[in-house]
């Protein structure tokens, strides 16, 4: 289980309609390859109920999945194969992958407990059409570099968040709160404040900027902590000039990170230390009943509002809005991790995910959400290490990750974005 700290949505009672993209004129050129997979898929499967999900690791621009989506929704309600956005016994995930020679569209076909696989080799003369919302391209830039050695011995104190602060970068561990400063060899640690509380298993934690950036409010399980910054900026010290003051609390933690243009206010959710999550009470209130959740987002919607994410216990993702919450389809791949980043590509705002799993060498991916689907909006961008904690930059146009490499060492990423 790892920390996740997306930007996170506060707000009273959830608004806004799911944005209705205008999607490209259907490609003739995938109506073929379309209604070939749509035929095994409707063999295998019979008529019936499925739910339909699509990834595409190939150059397919990501403005034409809308309407390779709705030739297959068409081909396959044709054959009697009606799609639901539910999760249910029977699914249907297709990935669009090439190599040097081919395309090829492969569907996975589950049927209640049994697996089939469909797959149709598309034409690979057939050049993806030059379209204006290229896909972006994350990049990423190590900022701080944090070797955890005692003696020689690599102790592994989980980052749990950090920020850039007053020209120094405040960051949280599992015990304590340490002060960075710039020096002539780099970043040294120049005061660190125990949190007086037992750790938990896998604990998470929330660092806020002040409103005026001049300090931070932190969460930890049991306690809280205020930072304040006291002596003028006037060059390096070792002395940092901060004091950090923690108490016992079990108040609620906000899941709203600032950076967010959305003006929303803030939501506070109910954290549980003995089993590192949230329980799902929120104040105020938003009208829903929500499920156990590691991690809470808002997306803005193309039609006006704003919608909460969610990625639950179960590792499903749902969207919250207009007093209902769906599930959000194509989330099978993502890991407990994602957090939004307003990066002025495509639809201008993006979910970045992790991969799933522990892997030694993890992966970060941006996706969009206009509906009820999460389509990818860039490759993967490998990390050197398994993303331990990601949550959003203050400035809200970029996404800072906790990284831990395999010989136990911790580095802050910042990850942006570049767009084609």
């Amino acid at each position: 289980m790892r920390l996740i700290w997306g930007v996170a949505l506060g707000l009273c009672g959830l608004t806004g309609l799911a944005g209705r993209a205008q999607a490209p004129q259907v490609p003739s050129r995938w109506a073929q390859p379309a209604a070939e997979l749509a035929g095994q898929v409707a063999d295998i499967l019979g008529p019936g109920q499925a739910q339909l999900t699509i990834r595409s690791l190939s150059t397919i621009q990501m403005n034409e999945l809308p309407s390779i989506r709705k030739l297959l929704e068409q081909d396959l309600k044709a054959r009697g194969v009606l799609l639901s956005g539910a999760e249910g016994a029977n699914a249907i995930r297709v990935t669009l992958s090439e190599n040097a020679r081919e395309r090829l569209w492969v569907a996975e076909v589950r049927e209640g407990s049994e697996a089939h696989v469909a797959m149709v080799h598309v034409d690979a003369s057939t050049e993806p059409v030059a379209v204006a919302n290229a896909q972006m391209v994350l990049r990423k830039q190590k900022v701080i570099g944090l070797f955890n050695r005692i003696g020689g011995v690599v102790r592994d104190n989980p980052i749990l968040a950090a920020a850039e602060i007053n020209g120094h970068f405040v960051v949280m561990y599992a015990d304590r709160i340490s002060i960075f400063t710039a020096l002539a060899g780099g970043w040294t640690e120049s005061n660190a404040f125990l949190i007086d509380k037992k750790l938990s298993r896998d604990p998470r934690g929330v660092l806020l900027p002040t409103a005026d950036g001049g300090g931070f409010t932190a969460y930890a399980p049991g306690a809280q902590c205020a930072g304040s910054y006291s002596l003028p900026l006037s060059g390096p010290t070792q002395d940092s000039g901060w004091s950090v003051r923690c108490h016992a609390s079990d108040d609620p933690w906000p899941v709203y990170q600032s950076g967010d243009a959305s003006g929303a206010p803030s939501l506070k959710a109910f954290y549980n230390p003995a089993r590192d999550f949230f329980t799902g009470i929120v104040t105020p209130s938003i009208g829903v009943d929500l499920a156990a959740f590691y991690s809470a987002g808002m997306i803005p919607r193309a039609a006006g509002g704003a919608a909460l994410l969610l990625a639950g216990i179960d590792g499903n993702v749902s969207i919250v809005e207009n007093g209902m919450m769906r599930p959000i389809a194509g989330t099978r791949d993502w890991g407990s991790d994602f957090a939004v980043m307003r990066s002025g590509c495509g639809a201008g705002t993006q979910v970045i995910a992790s991969s799933s799993g522990e892997a030694m060498s993890d992966s970060l991916r941006s996706f969009e959400i206009p509906g009820l689907e999460a389509i990818p909006a860039s490759g993967s961008l490998a990390m050197d290490g398994t993303v331990m904690a990601l949550w959003t930059a203050q400035d809200g146009k970029s996404v800072l990750a906790a990284v831990r490499n395999a010989a136990g060492e911790y580095e802050v990423d910042r990850v942006t974005a570049l767009c084609n």
